[in-house]
């Protein structure tokens, strides 16, 4: 990223040139160590100070420098940038509204801030007597412009704001899960942050996720939204449409020009690494999705939840052992192999799981390692997207299981909704397999009722495969159009 950027345009009454931000940043808080996501979210907050992006969505985990860029860092730069700009910052409280009003005034103060911006000035001490800084406000001198903060609620009459920046406006998930504190914030925001914005204003939310339903749900309901994916989004996205940056602390999406990392790689391993993460996401799978991955479902509308029976050891009278596979329909979906066996009362343990992403070279392996280990006698493989070559390269490496494929034709949604009742009735999975296959307890556990909500069907698919082979035809695991190999 370049370090200058370009003067505005004549008359304006910004600096004739100005720091990028990253470098801007670096020289009044020195002591910031910044990762590859660090510099990829300043290059975000930059366009956002230069006008290039007019609204703005980032969602980050917690403790991973989300408010020092945007609530801290950000105001000092605009108001550096153009003195007559008119900031307001908001927060869930008055109170911490007003810790970001104070560190932004203790850097508009500071030796390193006059020289890059000698234009922009506030008022020290008692002097000059005619301008405000309080806690809540900070005028800057010879200027229009100046900072507010407010609490979620809180007023602004009579001020009108150019750019206002959203840091979290829910304490915590006890005020998102709220349906009153919800619809309060959606009201305080449509009353008093729209109603002080004109033409020109700027909206930036920062966030991290508690619910489907908080403030970034009810806007994407109802705005256009699209996610940035390349650099060049920033200069083509419409002045209506916001721009939305999600950074999952594991990453789980495909990389992108905007966060190339590696599928499964930590946000910031040095601070928050993978393992750490995932013993997070064991304590919790919804709260993890919502609060770090930045995908949130309310648990009213899951699926299946935390519902699924569990076992300490497997049945004596066991008269089936079996598996079903479903292959990667694209890039982006999982393999899911499960390896089970039926009790007498027909009743179904999972007994081994593969749930990857990876190649088929790979998970073919995997998968027939998996047949072999459970002493599985007969996998069934869906044929539908390359499902048949996966199905005969296992059957060259696992010859002693009998393995099928076939055509599946049924609608998914219809299949997965109409099973989950028998789904969670019948199926058990063993003790402790949160732990053992973390990223499968956590697709099925927030699988939501609303289908096209869920980013994965992999997981549902296959265990509502497993009930319909095992409850069709007496529960003898016959489907049509079976084909041996």
């Amino acid at each position: 990223m370049d370090s200058k950027i370009e003067p505005r345009s004549a008359g304006d009454s910004s600096a004739e040139f100005s720091y990028g931000f990253e470098v801007f940043a670096l020289e009044v808080y020195p002591y910031l160590e910044l990762q590859p996501f660090h510099r990829a979210y300043y290059r975000l907050l930059e366009a956002f100070a230069q006008g290039r992006v007019r609204r703005l969505m980032i969602t980050m985990p917690p403790q991973h420098g989300k408010s020092v860029g945007a609530t801290t860092l950000l105001p000092a730069y605009l108001l550096g940038l153009d003195p007559d700009c008119r900031v307001a910052i908001a927060s869930y409280s008055g109170m911490l509204a007003s810790k970001f009003n104070r560190r932004v005034q203790r850097i508009l103060s500071s030796r390193e801030y006059g020289e890059i911006f000698p234009q922009t000035t506030i008022k020290q001490g008692s002097k000059p007597p005619s301008y405000i800084r309080t806690a809540d406000e900070v005028e800057i001198i010879d200027h229009r412009g100046g900072l507010l903060s407010v609490g979620r609620e809180g007023s602004l009459t009579g001020n009108r704001v150019d750019c206002f920046i959203l840091d979290d406006l829910y304490k915590d998930a006890m005020e998102a899960n709220s349906p009153l504190i919800r619809a309060n914030c959606w009201e305080w925001y449509t009353s008093v942050v729209r109603t002080r914005m004109h033409n020109r204003s700027r909206e930036l939310i920062v966030f991290t996720r508690w619910h489907e339903e908080d403030l970034i749900g009810e806007l994407t309901r109802r705005e256009p939204v699209v996610e940035l994916k390349e650099w060049a989004q920033l200069d083509s996205t419409p002045p209506d449409t916001w721009l939305h940056l999600n950074f999952e602390a594991i990453q789980t999406s495909q990389p992108s020009e905007v966060d190339p990392r590696p599928l499964g790689e930590a946000l910031w391993e040095e601070q928050h690494g993978v393992e750490l993460l995932q013993a997070k996401r064991r304590l919790d799978p919804l709260q993890f999705e919502a609060m770090y991955q930045g995908h949130p479902s309310s648990r009213e509308g899951l699926l299946y939840g935390e519902h699924f029976g569990e076992y300490e050891a497997l049945p004596h009278d066991i008269v089936r052992r079996a598996n079903y596979t479903d292959t990667a329909d694209t890039g982006d979906d999982y393999l899911c192999s499960m390896s089970y066996v039926v009790d007498s009362d027909g009743v179904i343990y999972i007994t081994d799981c593969v749930y990857s992403r990876e190649a088929m070279e790979q998970t073919e392996p995997l998968v027939a390692e998996m047949l072999l280990r459970s002493d599985t006698r007969q996998a069934a493989i869906e044929s539908n997207n390359g499902g048949r070559g996966f199905a005969r390269a296992v059957q060259r490496l696992a010859r002693d299981v009998r393995v099928e494929w076939f055509h599946q034709s049924g609608n998914k949604e219809a299949r997965i909704l109409s099973n989950s009742a028998t789904v969670l009735h019948l199926i058990r999975f063993p003790r402790g397999w949160s732990q053992r296959w973390a990223e499968l307890y956590t697709h099925l556990t927030t699988y939501r009722r609303v289908f096209r909500s869920n980013r994965w069907h992999d997981a549902a698919d296959v265990v509502t495969g497993i009930i319909e082979r095992e409850t069709a035809s007496g529960g003898r695991g016959k489907v049509r159009g079976v084909r041996f190999l």
